[in-house]
């Protein structure tokens, strides 16, 4: 890595030096309002050279050592028309060049130009959270938005890093690669969910989620099931990753970063008009990432491509294709299930165990191979001046193939057949492995956004109709053991936990292979509408409601061949919401209620086929935008109650009956989960910009089998969380463009194992941090992260415990054009 490392130093400073040995003249300007006053922080590119700047605070600009000739010289910044010129440079001369922009200096506040003069870390707006364009004020549900300058800020690479910054959200699984489930898992508000949403629409990827083609990434809190459905949520809410859309001139960038670990990744961002009207757009991202393991063996490589073309037909019509392409091979991370009572493991808390952190006790050919095939389609058209369509289309396949290893803590009773003997040395190795699976889901979407007035009284609606089909073919094998070995010490047969092996035992015990075939077809067909309505300028309120009709074909049985338990069931899920502005566009106080079930299928033990699971939530808070919008904030408190959920039945017997040979179940059970959430944005001065949030979570089954009665869901978050971010950026003097970042993350003590008979095992709290540093330039950015940087050993998992990465440091440099 230090080599890798020295590379990057050697070609940076070498970048530097090169331009500093270019003799020539100078270009010097200002870039005026159309007042007279002077505009900072444009940004000015010298076509064709590689150079560029940024206005200063009377909008003058220089550029030095410029080559002899004729360039084209482009002011331009976010939100902005650009302007170009035509210049030519005289080696020893200083070539006056000015601009004026079309905005006075008050609009040119209004569009807040300037990165280091806007609270770069906060999202006023989403066109996807309502599926209309409503400010966050406005919503009475909570959300969270990661935009692309905390992504860049944090050198972030992948989703997973991303939803760091998110309070209440905290990751369970990383990605597995398995087709259908593989990607990472996440809870919030006590449930667990995915992020399996793209631009508001279906966009399942099978393992790590890159964030090459990420713009901004939103997390809506709460069942939402009113506008997105049931299966692609969770009573804990959604994640909705927006990509990077087409743009009106050339651009883009291409950058590498290397690191601990073996860490190595190139990537690039190129977009370009195709046309001279700049009707046709084109604009694609792609990345190659490879990550070794902190422990003995293991890795992971994935490959993106991410095209993406858009065509304005006319005022009214627009169209936009799109394809995120993914595939990767990965050795499975860590995870370790429980054998026994807690008991019998001799501790109570996975930093009591003693296992080797580095050890992975698996071989590095132990592979998943994964594939992600998405395609998207969307039509735009302006019916009229307050009506407009959207047609939407999503294809998403996805592909495994491969191992995925795991293990079982053993008590030394259970290996030494020594009932007195106390503690747990030992770990079983198994398998769980995907045969060529496929999941293929397709989805037609068509909203209609419109205004219009009932008499004074103004109301936003969006009235959408949904086709959902998901075709699954997945096949799944496993054995519960391969081996079992000492987890410290010297292993003699350490190795032996490969391929080779692995193939070997699978061929010649088939007698201990278990078969796990999920084939099914299912349908779902939806209608909802949503109506926000302002009954003054400070009182709004929102009713939405929506109809499934969910259409299960049934499900393949490996014993006779066949589908069987083929259902149909209808379920309505409504919300509304009431928010109250005492000061209008800066305080929000807000009250929602909001719905989401979850189909279910099989029978009760009195043979009644089940109906769908359902959650409620009400919730109340405040949000706040002050200070011009250096200050932004959402705090709230929810209650959300889950209700028909399927549990256990033990059955009372009448006096010469006998007990059911089979499981039996009953549709009574409940869930509590109540909580407090809390989220600061500010920019309390120029450059400096802090992200915080904190979440507390109480949750219980309140109506469940004995074993967990009144207890807290294994399958829930830490039930207190933190995060925060501070970071710093100069904007003037000789080192204008460098930047420094720091901030972290707590989680308190999670119980991931909590039963009658069971017992209580613990992962411990943790605090994780992070920094970063950076210099960036209108042409160029170098940076510099840490992550973990206390090298803390910690893990994540519910009813597992997984072990993360340690302390890595990862240098980057990326060529802007």
């Amino acid at each position: 890595m230090k080599e890798k490392l020295l590379l990057i130093t050697v070609l940076i400073f070498g970048f530097f030096n090169g331009n500093a040995q270019q003799p020539g003249g100078q270009i010097i300007g200002r870039i005026i309002t159309q007042d007279g006053s002077g505009a900072s922080n444009i940004s000015v590119v010298l076509k064709g050279a590689g150079m560029g700047t940024l206005s200063e605070k009377d909008g003058t600009f220089i550029m030095k050592k410029v080559k002899p000739g004729t360039y084209i010289i482009i002011a331009t910044a976010i939100g902005l028309q650009k302007q170009e010129r035509k210049v030519t440079v005289t080696s020893g001369v200083n070539q006056n060049v000015n601009f004026t922009l079309k905005e006075n200096s008050s609009e040119l506040n209004e569009i807040v130009i300037s990165s280091s003069k806007k609270n770069k870390f906060t999202k006023k707006k989403s066109d996807y959270a309502a599926k209309m364009s409503l400010s966050n004020l406005e919503n009475s549900q909570v959300y969270t938005s990661i935009t692309k300058e905390l992504l860049t800020d944090q050198m972030i690479f992948s989703v997973d890093d991303a939803t760091r910054n998110v309070p209440g959200l905290q990751k369970m699984w990383d990605a597995t690669g398995r087709g259908g489930d593989g990607g990472a898992y996440y809870n919030s508000r006590g449930f667990i969910l995915q992020s399996q949403l793209r631009n508001g629409i279906a966009g399942n990827v099978t393992g790590r989620i890159d964030a090459a083609n990420l713009e901004s990434l939103e997390v809506l809190k709460g069942p939402s099931a009113t506008l997105f459905g049931s299966t692609l949520t969770s009573y804990g809410g959604l994640i909705n990753r927006v990509t990077k859309k087409p743009y009106d001139h050339f651009g883009g960038e291409v950058a590498y970063s290397t690191g601990s670990y073996g860490f190595n990744r190139i990537s690039a961002d190129v977009n370009t008009p195709l046309d001279s009207a700049k009707n046709v757009l084109f604009r694609v991202n792609t990345a190659y990432n490879y990550q070794g393991s902190f422990q003995d063996s293991g890795y992971g490589k994935d490959f993106v491509f991410a095209p993406s073309f858009s065509y304005k037909v006319n005022n009214k019509l627009s169209f936009s294709l799109d394809a995120e392409l993914y595939s990767g091979t990965s050795v499975g991370k860590q995870i370790i299930f429980f054998y026994a009572p807690v008991s019998a493991l001799g501790v109570d808390r996975a930093d009591q165990l003693g296992l080797d952190y580095k050890r992975s006790y698996h071989s590095n050919d132990l592979t998943q191979t994964s594939r992600s095939n998405n395609f998207f389609g969307q039509m735009n058209y302006k019916i009229s001046d307050k009506w407009t369509s959207q047609t939407n289309y999503t294809s998403t396949y996805s592909f495994s193939n491969g191992r995925a290893p795991y293990f079982y803590l053993v008590p030394n009773a259970m290996v030494l057949k020594d009932p007195t003997a106390k503690g747990s040395d030992y770990l079983a190795r198994a398998d769980q492995s995907t045969a060529n699976s496929q999941i293929n889901v397709s989805e037609i979407q068509q909203n209609f956004n419109g205004e219009f007035n009932i008499g004074k009284v103004k109301n936003r609606v969006v009235i959408g109709l949904d086709y959902f089909r998901q075709n699954s073919n997945q096949q799944f094998y496993s054995i519960d053991s391969l081996d079992i070995v000492p987890k410290n010490g010297n292993i003699p047969n350490y190795g032996f936990f490969n391929e080779n092996n692995l193939e070997a035992y699978y061929q010649k015990n088939p007698k201990n292979v278990s078969l796990y075939p999920i084939r099914f077809i299912s349908n779902t067909y939806s209608i909802y509408v949503s109506d926000v309505i302002n009954l003054t300028d400070n009182l709004i309120a929102l009713a939405a409601l929506r109809m499934d009709r969910f259409d299960n074909k049934g499900n393949y049985q490996v014993n006779t061949g066949l589908s069987t338990g083929a259902y149909k069931q209808t379920v309505f899920a409504p919300k509304f919401g009431l928010v109250y502005q005492p000061v209008k566009d800066q305080v929000s106080l807000f009250v929602n209620y909001q719905s989401g079930f979850t189909n279910k299928t099989g029978q009760d033990y009195k043979g009644d086929g089940y109906k769908p699971e359902q959650a409620f939530q009400f919730e109340g808070g405040v949000k706040l935008s002050l200070f011009e919008g250096k200050l932004n904030s959402t705090i709230s408190y929810y209650n959300i109650k889950v209700q028909d959920v399927v549990r256990g039945y033990t059955p009372l017997l009448k006096p010469g009956e006998s007990a059911p040979s089979t499981p039996q179940y009953i549709q009574d059970g409940t869930k509590l989960s109540k909580g407090i959430e809390a989220e600061v944005i500010a920019n309390p001065v120029e450059g400096f910009n802090i992200i915080a949030g904190f979440a507390y979570n109480d949750n219980k089954l309140t109506n469940a089998d004995a074993e967990v009665e009144g207890r807290r869901d294994v399958y829930s978050m830490s039930p207190y969380s933190a995060n925060l971010w501070i970071s710093y950026k100069l904007n003037e003097g000789k080192l204008k463009g460098a930047g420094l970042g720091f901030g972290g993350n707590y989680a308190s003590d999670n119980k991931i194992v909590n039963g009658a008979a069971a017992g209580v095992f613990i992962l411990p709290h943790y605090v994780t941090l992070n920094a970063s540093a950076f210099y960036d330039q209108p042409k160029y950015r170098i940076g510099l992260k840490v992550d973990n940087l206390t090298d803390k050993q910690y893990w994540i998992g519910y009813g597992t415990m997984n072990p993360q990465q340690l302390r890595s440091v990862i240098g980057s440099i990326a060529f802007k054009f």
